[in-house]
């Protein structure tokens, strides 16, 4: 599975400000928002360059158009949310699909709850939005569903990833493509990433931890 630790400073920089539990929730959000830009930067590298002829004060040109149409972003509810404004930054016109998944706290196994897909997904590439990757469930009940509806490639963003979500999701999809801020130490007990940010969800909508 192709996985990336994007390494920039600035990441570096942005992420140590999510670490610090003085942190509140508009800051906090800013900063995810402001990540999710660069590694979006990041993972859409290879997206497919058209062109199109515009006409200049010096006539005509042909200039690159990337081609939105073929990809989709994927939001897993709730704590994606907080990452796809700065994806759309980057990709305005990409349509959006939404999947719900919850963890159940005892078994660390994801619910789905909620499903809403953009119509023509069939064939698209999908850019799977979340936080966080510890156990690597819910990512992996998203792209079971997303490849079920036809999508022909996953790309996957997060902003903080564990070695055992990583290889969950290894041995699940291995045509997975990741691009993560960082590779953690570990989850504790209670699936929790180490040192991780916390709740991502909570800490971004403000809500008791």
């Amino acid at each position: 599975m192709k996985t990336v630790e994007v390494r920039h400073p600035l990441v570096a920089h942005k992420l140590g400000l999510l670490r610090d539990a003085a942190t509140g929730p508009a800051l906090f959000r800013q900063v995810v928002g402001e990540i999710a830009t660069l590694l979006a930067y990041e993972a859409t590298a290879d997206l497919a360059l058209g062109t199109r002829r515009i006409d200049t004060w010096a006539g005509p040109l042909d200039v690159g158009r990337c081609d939105q149409d073929a990809i989709t972003l994927v939001p897993i509810l709730r704590a994606g949310l907080g990452f796809l404004p700065g994806v759309q930054v980057l990709l305005p016109s990409a349509p959006v699909s939404v999947i719900g998944l919850r963890r159940d706290e005892e078994t660390l196994q994801p619910q789905a709850y909620y499903q809403r897909l953009y119509r023509d997904i069939a064939g698209r590439t999908a850019l799977l939005i979340d936080p966080m990757l510890a156990t690597g469930g819910s990512a992996i009940a998203a792209i079971d569903t997303l490849k079920a509806a036809g999508c022909a490639r996953v790309k996957a963003i997060f902003l903080v990833s564990a070695p055992e979500g990583l290889r969950a999701l290894e041995a699940a999809h291995p045509d997975t493509e990741v691009w993560t801020a960082a590779i953690d130490d570990r989850l504790n007990d209670h699936g929790y990433i180490l040192p991780g940010l916390g709740d991502a969800g909570d800490r971004i909508f403000g809500t008791p931890a």
